[in-house]
């Protein structure tokens, strides 16, 4: 009643299917994509490549020369010096340090401040400036808001204050950020509130006493100051590219 069935056995199903074709060619496309990649990122030292030279030490090498630098690859406008591009590496109201580290031209963290204070303003540096400290020329960008690390911000010089750090002057350029209503209307520091001009003064004056290290701040003077000093920088980064941008190939 119950006989075994004639019917032919069903073979078992190959994977030939569609599907699996897709995923197969999907997989050796990656494979193939990555090598040509990685053939290319090597061509300008591969070519002359030995066997047993060390490829991995090359390839940060050619990373860094590709990957964008604040300072060097960001412009810094068109019309300076009065506004221009800032790269902010400090956001309002931290008390981490962070500055350019300048063969990546990424942020990094250079301390926590001993002190029981904050920046006061969005902290940062003027792109394609060199300073008389060897730097890029700092600015603090007043601002409602703390702005993030590496990002570029719009901003107008109102003022230079001028501090000398272990002995050292330092300038540093005071800016409104131009797309803060708050602020984008300020065209000279001596406008702005001076409990504001007091804050910026004190910080600086204080920030590192916990470290064993003086600073003297002197009073802030106008815009016109500022902007004979960004001109100055801008002129003096222009005059020592090469040669910054050779110690950036070298490290």
């Amino acid at each position: 009643m119950y006989g075994r069935s004639t019917a032919a056995p069903k073979l078992a199903r190959t994977s030939t299917s569609p599907r699996f074709d897709l995923l197969l060619f999907s997989r050796f496309y990656r494979y193939f994509a990555s090598s040509l990649l990685l053939y290319f990122a090597l061509s300008p030292f591969g070519s002359h490549l030995n066997p047993g030279d060390n490829v991995e030490r090359q390839l940060p090498l050619r990373t860094a020369l590709q990957m964008t630098n604040a300072w060097h690859d960001v412009s810094p406008g068109n019309e300076l010096p009065r506004d221009f591009t800032a790269v902010i590496e400090i956001p309002l109201g931290s008390n981490v340090k962070y500055e350019l580290d300048k063969p990546t031209g990424l942020i990094k963290v250079d301390r926590i401040i001993h002190s029981a204070v904050f920046y006061p303003a969005n902290y940062g540096f003027i792109p394609q400036t060199y300073a008389e400290d060897n730097d890029p020329l700092d600015v603090l960008v007043l601002c409602q808001e703390p702005v993030q690390p590496l990002a570029l911000i719009k901003a107008r010089a109102i003022g230079l204050m001028t501090m000398i750090d272990s002995g050292a002057s330092d300038d540093k350029v005071i800016a409104v950020a131009t797309n803060d209503p708050e602020f984008s209307d300020y065209v000279e520091a001596r406008d702005l509130p001076q409990h504001r001009l007091l804050v910026l003064k004190r910080f600086f004056s204080d920030y590192k006493q916990l470290e064993g290290k003086r600073v003297e701040v002197e009073d802030i003077r106008p815009a016109y100051a500022a902007l004979t000093v960004i001109e100055r920088s801008l002129a003096r980064y222009q005059q020592e590219r090469d040669r910054l941008m050779g110690k950036l190939i070298a490290k």
